[in-house]
């Protein structure tokens, strides 16, 4: 590999022109070790997905929308303007293989850091060496994987380097940037989203690892398909499986059942604290929403799968039931809390089926969101409004002082007019009657719109005389 790019993790000579003088590292003889350090690097085993790396951008896998000439990348590289970048993606989906080959194909020295394992010094002499390289005319991508984990002091020492021209940023998160990185370093990177890998993907990514191999995986079909599920989108995860298949003697063909016997699915991608949280919740909320059990069941059950604590679905689930539903099926909160309640009581897993009961019931329940709209308005009105006091005919008057300035004077008393109605206004002075709850003609609602409409009618009725 030329010195212009040599990574920056490879043994660099002391006073060589990076202006970088790596620590030494002082490594004991092994008593057995007498095979020349050079041979040894030569033939010591690489796993597969080492092997199997891209050469190319056009040799990775999956992420055809963002490298296509008319995608992000494959429109900046045609234009010979490579920005700062941010990869957001899921694990294996080729985020590390990305940004080598981009330094590779612009020319750019890559420089490779962990945000787990760096700190400040260890910037402070990324960056001198790369300051080093671009006085010598070279320039520097700098990669930072799980760049999220850098704190905000951390991530502002980037700036000035990236607007001089001393690096080029790329950072690689599975967390959404817009929570996770400050406004500034966004707003000098362009987000690439890279695509969670298909089982057709996947598939082809397996046939490489087969020609590599020199030989097709012991599989029959059914397993398979099973095989590219167990890697749940992650290419890494399936070059891992892969290779565990391959070092087994076998003499035919296994089916699913040994399979599954004999490998672990990979677990499902969940962060009970970052955007995959906030992503299944917001596709149960919706699922309910939208009147879909058997959806809402499963967005439930990815949720509990991957760890979530069964007192927040509770919670989610009864707002959803306030949210969502309201008045049109009165019963929902209470189904909902009575869910939650037998949760608390039963715990894990017994308790979990009451919260699908409640999902269940959520879903198929009519849907409303007219008191939580009205809510709303009634908020914004409040403070357009100020301070304003109520109409002096509603305020109590217990003191002879009070009832001289005119409190209580003129207030009828409901249970005492016709239909226990008197039609007065119970708005400020100076403030138009408005309407806010409007009910839709669903559910229990339907009822309370009658009851509504019968009471607009009495109050026209009441205050023209």
């Amino acid at each position: 590999m030329p010195a212009a790019r040599r990574s920056a993790i490879a043994p660099v000579p002391a006073g060589a022109a990076t202006g970088y003088d790596p620590p030494e590292v002082t490594r004991m003889a092994d008593l057995f070790d007498t095979a020349p350090a050079a041979s040894r690097a030569d033939t010591a085993p690489r796993p597969l997905a080492d092997r199997l790396r891209p050469t190319t951008l056009a040799d990775v896998i999956g992420q055809d929308r963002i490298l296509a000439r008319d995608g992000p990348l494959g429109a900046m590289l045609a234009s010979g303007a490579l920005s700062s970048l941010v990869l957001w993606g899921p694990p294996g989906t080729g985020k590390t293989t990305i940004a080598r080959l981009l330094a590779e194909a612009t020319d750019l020295h890559f420089v490779q850091i962990s945000a787990i394992f760096t700190g400040v010094q260890d910037l402070r002499r990324v960056f001198e060496a790369a300051k080093h390289r671009r006085a010598n005319g070279q320039g520097t991508l700098l990669f930072v994987d799980e760049i999220h984990r850098f704190n905000k002091a951390q991530q502002d020492g980037f700036l000035p380097h990236m607007e001089d021209g001393t690096i080029l940023l790329v950072g690689a998160t599975t967390e959404n940037p817009s929570f996770e990185l400050n406004a500034a370093l966004l707003s000098r990177a362009q987000v690439i989203v890279l695509d969670r890998l298909s089982l057709a993907d996947l598939e082809r990514l397996a046939q490489r690892a087969e020609q590599a191999l020199g030989r097709p995986l012991p599989l029959q079909a059914p397993a398979r398909e099973a095989l590219l599920e167990m890697a749940d989108g992650d290419g890494r995860a399936l070059l891992n499986l892969v290779e565990q298949i391959a070092a087994w003697k076998l003499d035919a063909p296994i089916d699913v059942a040994t399979l599954s016997a004999r490998l672990m699915r990979r677990a499902a991608q969940y962060d009970k604290a970052g955007d995959a949280h906030y992503n299944l919740i917001s596709a149960l909320h919706k699922s309910v929403r939208g009147s879909d059990p058997d959806a809402a069941l499963y967005w439930l059950a990815r949720m509990l799968e991957g760890g979530e604590d069964p007192r927040y679905l509770a919670r989610r689930i009864t707002r959803m039931a306030i949210e969502d539903i309201g008045l049109a099926d009165p019963q929902a909160q209470a189904h909902c809390l009575h869910a939650w309640e037998v949760y608390e009581r039963l715990g894990s897993p017994e308790g979990e089926l009451a919260l699908a009961q409640a999902v269940v019931y959520l879903a198929l329940a009519p849907k409303s969101n007219a008191t939580y709209t009205a809510f709303g308005a009634a908020r914004r009105l409040a403070k357009q409004t100020g301070s304003k006091p109520p109409p002096a005919h509603i305020l109590n008057a217990p003191t002879k002082l009070m009832a001289e300035q005119g409190y209580g004077e003129g207030y009828e008393y409901d249970h005492d007019a016709e239909d226990g109605f008197s039609g007065q206004d119970y708005f400020p002075e100076g403030v138009k009657r408005p309407v806010l709850y409007a009910p839709p003609e669903r559910g229990f609602e339907r009822e309370l719109r009658k009851r509504l409409d019968w009471f607009a009618r009495l109050r026209a009725r009441r205050q023209s005389g």
